[in-house]
């Protein structure tokens, strides 16, 4: 969205000016005089005030006709989280039991405040709930594969039984029994060169994988807590990590497939056509009319164009690889830049 309101904009270009990588991800700025657009820590010659126009969001920026920065990358790093927030989250995977106090933040030179707004605008919750809830769904886990509750407790940081169960319930809104009994979907955040995603695993597999800027986004979520019976919680499991691994590998240009395992329910005719989808080759492209033929059922089109869009696992399953039966694009749900620069990105590494 192109931004309008005259107080933002100017707190924006001082932002800009200031380079300050505490804006980055709010804001783009479109250059007119270059046509390029950039994050506010680029560490290019800051432009007049008269030469730039604002933006919400990276897309609209590339809609209104501006080219990523090669600078400051801005598609690539705008999500990324400020150094502070990476320190916050490195002293938090080393010590996962140990939670964060705002004086040991502090003590890190790290703001508890800037800390608890940035958490705020990119997970919905603070910090220190951010981690409580890494602590149970860890400590759920390591339930689920046997371990004793006193034991989980303990290895969270909880000192007694009481207080390990009542933050499970603050979490989960159920006591840790009955919190096993739960499905629970555990969801992450992946930045990739062309805008952060959402990482979603089952106990059986990656079960969705989008653009945070997906508009539909919401709705997927909905139904897979429907279809699967469960909530959605942050934290990672051993599914989300190799999906982290093998999407940095495929972005590097290092990997053309994916082993991770996928649990995508499904009618069987879309079961069908995401199985065709992950017959294009790397580096290829095939139309719907091709889709169709593929399934057998040439005169499906447009249900082989529907179950395309009802794929909730980008890339891996690569529904950006279809394009119109004339070579022209068709419709993306992470935008028709996302799905240039994918096909442009795999024609390079074929």
């Amino acid at each position: 969205m192109h931004i309008q309101d005259k107080h933002k904009i100017h707190e924006y270009y001082q932002a800009l000016v200031s380079k300050d990588s505490q804006f980055d991800g709010t804001f783009f700025v479109g250059v007119k005089t270059t046509s390029i657009f950039c994050i506010a820590s680029c560490r290019a010659r800051k432009p007049k005030f008269e030469n730039v126009l604002f933006y919400s969001d990276f897309k609209s920026a590339l809609d209104a006709g501006f080219r990523p920065c090669k600078i400051c990358r801005p598609t690539e790093n705008a999500n990324q989280a400020p150094n502070p927030v990476q320190i916050a989250l490195q002293l938090l995977s080393k010590q996962p039991e140990q939670k964060l106090s705002d004086w040991q933040l502090q003590q890190h030179g790290i703001s508890p405040s800037m800390l608890r707004r940035w958490f705020n605008k990119h997970y919905g919750m603070t910090f220190q709930a951010y981690q409580r809830m890494l602590r149970v769904n860890a400590a759920i886990l390591e339930l689920k594969q046997g371990a004793r509750t006193i034991d989980s407790a303990l290895e969270a940081g909880y000192q007694s039984l009481s207080g390990f169960g009542y933050t499970v319930k603050q979490v989960t809104g159920q006591a840790p029994k009955a919190a096993l009994k739960q499905n629970v979907i555990v969801i992450s955040r992946y930045s990739s060169p062309i805008g952060p995603m959402f990482i979603c695993a089952s106990d059986n597999g990656i079960c969705l994988l989008e653009f945070v800027d997906r508009r539909m986004l919401e709705t997927e979520f909905a139904d897979l807590q429907k279809r699967f019976k469960a909530t959605i919680r942050y934290g990672e499991n051993p599914h989300i990590k190799q999906a982290k691994s093998e999407l940095t590998k495929y972005f590097a240009g290092e990997r053309q497939f994916f082993e991770v395992a996928l649990d995508t329910p499904g009618s069987a005719f879309q079961q069908q056509v995401w199985s065709a989808l992950q017959g294009i080759e790397y580096g290829s492209t095939a139309s719907y009319q091709d889709q169709a033929n593929r399934i057998d059922n040439p005169k499906a089109v447009r249900a082989v164009a529907n179950a395309n869009g009802a794929n909730k696992v980008a890339i891996m399953i690569p529904s950006h690889r279809v394009i119109g039966k004339d070579g022209s694009l068709t419709g993306y749900g992470g935008g028709l830049a996302r799905k240039q620069w994918l096909l442009d990105h795999e024609s390079k590494f074929s």
